[in-house]
């Protein structure tokens, strides 16, 4: 085998097994913030109602990690779809279409999407499954807070502003940061320059 085209298939291994790592760093992380969602709300409702403040905090948490676990998984398919390419390029039968299966199965990369979730007629399972999980991510932030509330007001009102404003900020950074990098795609103009300078063809 060409040295060139033996490097490209190692590398295309080494993205398909990174795929695969954030794919199960993904439900194993969705699986922990639920257990530890349903823990906080077993024991709020154990007459600890402090502890549905930190549901708020959970879910948000939970939120930034899946997002950044989805943030591998695109930089492994962005590498990967380019490596198939090059590499069926140069093959007499082009049989690699991992990429494409993907793009059509999962979610398109380089389209405007929430993360991994497209829409129009790239919906897709993959799509539904990712604002499944952020719906119930929103529902049990909403019913946390509205749920702790009481007890922090009891506490005190420095305390139930301190509380909201220290969340409002956080929320809103992840939110707005999350726009620009998924939504607007700077995330993926990033990868797809350096990509575009390496695979000319």
């Amino acid at each position: 085998m060409d040295p060139t085209l033996r490097v490209a298939s190692d590398q295309l291994g080494r993205m398909r097994g990174m795929t695969r790592y954030y794919h199960e760093r993904f439900f194993s992380d969705i699986r922990l913030q639920v257990v530890v969602t349903i823990a906080l709300f077993v024991v709020g409702f154990w007459e600890v109602e402090g502890a549905f403040l930190l549901v708020p905090i959970v879910a948000l948490y939970g939120a930034v990690q899946t997002a950044f676990d989805a943030s591998y998984l695109i930089f492994a398919r962005q590498y990967a779809a380019r490596l198939e390419r090059y590499i069926n390029a140069r093959l007499e039968d082009p049989i690699l279409v991992a990429a494409g299966l993907e793009e059509r199965y999962l979610f398109p990369l380089d389209d405007m999407k929430i993360v991994t979730a497209a829409f129009g007629s790239s919906f897709s399972f993959f799509s539904f499954v990712t604002l499944f999980f952020t719906a119930l991510g929103v529902l049990t932030y909403g019913f946390g807070l509205a749920l702790g509330l009481p007890f922090l007001d009891a506490a005190g009102s420095g305390w139930t502003a301190a509380y909201l404003t220290s969340l409002l900020v956080v929320t809103v950074s992840a939110l707005l940061v999350g726009w620009w990098w998924f939504v607007l795609g700077a995330g993926e103009r990033r990868l797809k320059a350096v990509l575009d300078e390496t695979f000319t063809d």
